[in-house]
């Protein structure tokens, strides 16, 4: 498909180099199209591509089964192929009596691949790599690597929206156009779910584009980025062992699955379909795994639950992995320990999140181990909820786990292990009290309330001075004059004295002759050396003048 697009590129390009314009030149590779113009031309490729590989999938299937189950004649299969690009983005439909809401998320990795790779035949298209690099030189200034972050964010912002606003707009014609009286999409959720994958799935691919995985989590504050892994890692842990679960139900009850495949009897072609629409249905089995180890369970049916603490079905629909449920009725006690796995994956969630960004104080990081479970209960909620949905309406209005319950339990379960965790973690590396990064985060803490400071001194100034113009404060004492007045700059010097030859000073001698008569006479005092005489100018060769003689005196 990358190759498509760079023909498309290129190909307009080659036939306008041919032709003489005024103003263009031959050589027009340089050019890259605007952003918004690669966006565009990436989402018409993204649905054409994804409808040709439905249509043909759906053109099988209605050679291999009775021409009634999807219409008559080709359209009716073209309509077909388009419901399940909808579907494929978790976009329900109304039918007669009820509504569809339970979809194959399996299905949405096809659509989310070719957006992926639209994306980054988007960015290189635009040149986005070139744009904004991925690496700055050594010893580049804090500043500069923030402002470089944002611009990169920001990048990877109007890249995703390039590519979803049009895509979205495509998806709600496509909506329009495949109406019928029996299946209605519901234009809001293809709005809404066709813009959220084409943002995700293109922020990621431009992300990728400009630097390697390893870049993609620097873009984010270190706080987030620790966060961030930590709720990846505690997700990951469960959905493993919701995979497990899964693997071994099936494998522990493949004989009730064989049964139910016996009674449908699809035929080969038939048979490789339904595997494939339950390879499909694979993930929501996963996340249904997933509310069972968190507690909740899940439900088949109106007035069914499955749960760790017991089980209660009634009739469920005729799909072979469904053969995989436990018998109804009080589960064995050993069971309950698949709770203790949210624990365990709280407890490292809340290790990743201390190794990453530790704390320098023993109180935030239990906080930030809570804060990722929070974040943690609220992914699993969401997934939980996409996980289900109904397939009609009575007893299959209500199928898979409740989005509120999972997330409640997700959180406080995870939440508390990734606090206690996190705080002891955080306790061992003080108690160390040599590591580094502890170190560095003492310091942020310290460079952080470095502007209170500064706000504070000017605050204590600004009050200063307004009190000397009011009048309550000291009047500060003049600036001291530099050591001689020809060291000093014109501006702080004053006016040099002068001294007239016929002044005397009365006091002075009224003192003098005061004291020569109270007492004896002093001595003459020796000539000063350091004084030269000005009159001595030795037979006219050299005059000495001495600059600082009247501020010796």
């Amino acid at each position: 498909m990358t190759a498509l697009f760079d023909q498309l590129r290129t190909a307009p390009r080659n036939v306008l180099s041919r032709i003489p314009l005024p103003g263009l030149t031959g050589d027009d590779d340089d050019v890259r199209r605007p952003l918004p113009v690669s966006g565009m031309l990436a989402a018409a490729w993204t649905l054409g591509v994804g409808l040709a590989v439905l249509t043909t999938l759906t053109l099988v299937g209605w050679i291999a089964a009775p021409r009634g189950a999807l219409g008559a004649g080709l359209p009716a299969v073209f309509r077909t192929a388009s419901q399940l690009w909808l579907a494929a983005h978790h976009a329900g439909f109304a039918i007669p009596g009820g509504s569809v809401g339970l979809l194959p998320l399996g299905l949405t990795v096809l659509p989310a691949f070719l957006l992926y790779r639209a994306g980054m035949w988007m960015a290189r298209d635009a040149d986005l790599r070139l744009r904004l690099p991925a690496r700055l030189p050594k010893n580049t200034p804090r500043e500069v690597s923030n402002a470089r972050r944002r611009a990169q964010l920001v990048l990877i912002a109007q890249a995703g929206i390039s590519l979803a606003a049009p895509y979205a707009l495509l998806a709600g014609l496509i909506a329009l156009v495949t109406r019928n009286e029996i299946t209605q999409p519901f234009l809001g959720d293809v709005l809404v779910s066709h813009l959220a994958l084409a943002f995700i799935a293109g922020s990621v691919a431009v992300a990728r584009t400009i630097g390697p995985w390893r870049s993609m989590l620097r873009l984010l504050p270190e706080r987030l980025r620790s966060v961030v892994v930590g709720t990846s890692a505690a997700l990951a842990i469960m959905l493993m062992a919701g995979a497990v679960m899964v693997l071994g139900a099936v494998v522990v009850n493949f004989g009730q699955v064989q049964e139910l495949s016996g009674i449908l009897a699809p035929g080969f072609v038939g048979g490789m379909l339904l595997l494939l629409v339950q390879g499909l249905y694979l993930l929501n089995a996963v996340i249904w795994g997933l509310a069972y180890i968190a507690g909740p369970g899940f439900a088949v049916g109106t007035g069914t639950l499955v749960a760790p603490t017991g089980v209660q079905l009634g009739t469920v629909p005729s799909l072979p992995i469904l053969g995989a449920l436990p018998e109804a009725g009080p589960t064995p006690a050993w069971v309950m320990i698949v709770i203790a796995v949210p624990f365990v994956a709280g407890a490292v969630a809340g290790i990743l999140v201390v190794r990453i960004s530790p704390s320098p104080s023993y109180e935030g990081a239990p906080l930030w181990g809570f804060v990722c479970g929070l974040a943690t209960g609220a992914t699993a909620g969401l997934l939980a909820a996409l996980s289900g949905g109904s397939l009609g309406g009575a007893r299959l209005s209500a199928l898979g786990p409740a989005g509120w319950e999972v997330m409640l339990s997700v959180t406080l379960e995870v939440g508390v292990a990734a606090g206690i965790s996190a705080g002891l973690a955080n306790w061992w590396l003080i108690f160390r009290g040599h590591n580094t990064a502890v170190t560095k985060a003492a310091a942020k803490v310290g460079t952080a309330t470095a502007p209170v400071r500064k706000a504070g001194v000017k605050i204590a100034k600004a009050a200063a001075s307004a009190a000397g113009k009011v009048g309550f404060a000291e009047p500060e004492e003049l600036q001291k004059l530099p050591g001689y007045w020809l060291d000093a700059t014109e501006c702080d010097t004053q006016p040099i004295p002068v001294i007239r030859d016929d002044w005397e000073d009365e006091h002075a001698s009224a003192a003098a002759e005061s004291s020569q008569k109270a007492r004896r006479p002093d001595p003459p005092r020796p000539p000063r050396r350091d004084i030269v005489d000005e009159t001595d100018d030795k037979g006219g060769h050299v005059i000495y003048v001495d600059p600082y003689a009247w501020d010796r005196d």
